[in-house]
């Protein structure tokens, strides 16, 4: 009977819906020194649990805060550091370096007439869209009145039986 009682204990518990005093009374079950064998293995889980809850924590916790704030401080600093100088060294080298005046003068022009043909085209290319939207507004009105005109055409088939 007892047995029978240990071995429901045990599937509750495995469930996870036993009582305090449930596991109480599998607690002492098994830390005794017979048990069934084909309870044994869970022997030693209970009494792991025993054993461990006799256990504490002894270290010391440290109250102060390491110093990792001024290390982030000086991290920071040096990416501004490293972004100035990234900037200013970037700014700095133009292409004019190890050119002669003539040279610079002919990839300034070069420059400035391609930013010319670049803007005519964006101007070019945005009229042709405008274009395009009123070609594209014009056929989607077209194809509602097509669609009224089917429309027409299979109310007449209906009225007149042409089906």
């Amino acid at each position: 009977m007892v047995l029978n009682n240990i071995e429901q204990l045990i599937e509750k518990y495995e469930n996870g819906t036993t009582t305090l005093q449930e596991e109480q009374q599998l607690k002492d079950y098994f830390s005794q020194a017979t048990v069934a064998p084909h309870l044994e293995a869970y022997q030693y889980l209970f009494k792991y649990f025993l054993h461990t809850q006799n256990e504490q924590f002894t270290k010391t916790i440290p109250l102060k805060p390491k110093k990792t704030k001024k290390m982030y401080k000086w991290i920071s600093v040096a990416a501004v550091a490293v972004l100035m100088f990234g900037i200013y060294m970037t700014s700095t080298s133009k292409v004019s370096n190890g050119m002669t005046v003539e040279q610079e003068l002919a990839y300034n022009q070069t420059k400035a007439a391609f930013n010319l043909l670049a803007s005519n085209f964006n101007k070019g290319t945005q009229k042709k869209m405008e274009a395009l939207g009123i070609m594209t507004n014009s056929l989607e009105e077209g194809n509602e009145k097509f669609a009224y005109l089917r429309e027409f055409s299979n109310s007449t088939n209906k009225i007149f039986k042409n089906d």
